[in-house]
């Protein structure tokens, strides 16, 4: 099995073909292949399906698939290899559980001391209620 036919059958191994209608599907194919690389599905320097490959898989139009794998190119998770394909950039898995670290705390843990503060609850004791809730 060639190295493209390997990537696209470990993406469909760890993929669903259900589509969250409420997001963008390019949106939802960027952040598949975020989470094979940080699984380690996607080694760094490993070559990651085609978009045709993509639109195949997920039934939609290429240039959709292509968007998808564009945003990750941009951002420098991805890197194209002239007449080979994509594959996975160095550092990449690092850069994208920093950026994901990043966004959690802004999404969930901000909110979460503002709401804790609200009901005078103590960072200690936040931290006590997690704990509890962790291990049971």
């Amino acid at each position: 099995m060639n190295q493209p036919a390997k990537a696209a059958a470990r993406f469909a191994r760890g993929s669903s073909r259900s589509v969250d209608e409420g997001r963008p599907i390019f949106l939802q194919i960027a952040e598949q292949i975020e989470n094979d690389i940080i699984s380690g599905q996607l080694p760094e320097e490993t070559q990651v399906p085609s978009t045709n490959e993509f639109a195949a898989f997920h039934r939609i139009n290429p240039a959709t698939a292509g968007k998808g794998v564009n945003l990750l190119v941009e951002a420098g998770v991805l890197y194209k290899r002239r007449g080979i394909g994509m594959f996975v950039a160095e550092g990449a898995r690092a850069r994208l559980i920093d950026d994901r670290r990043t966004r959690f705390a802004d999404q969930y843990v901000t909110p979460l001391l503002a709401e804790a503060a609200k009901l005078g609850i103590t960072p200690e004791q936040l931290s006590t209620m997690i704990t509890e809730r962790s291990t049971s």
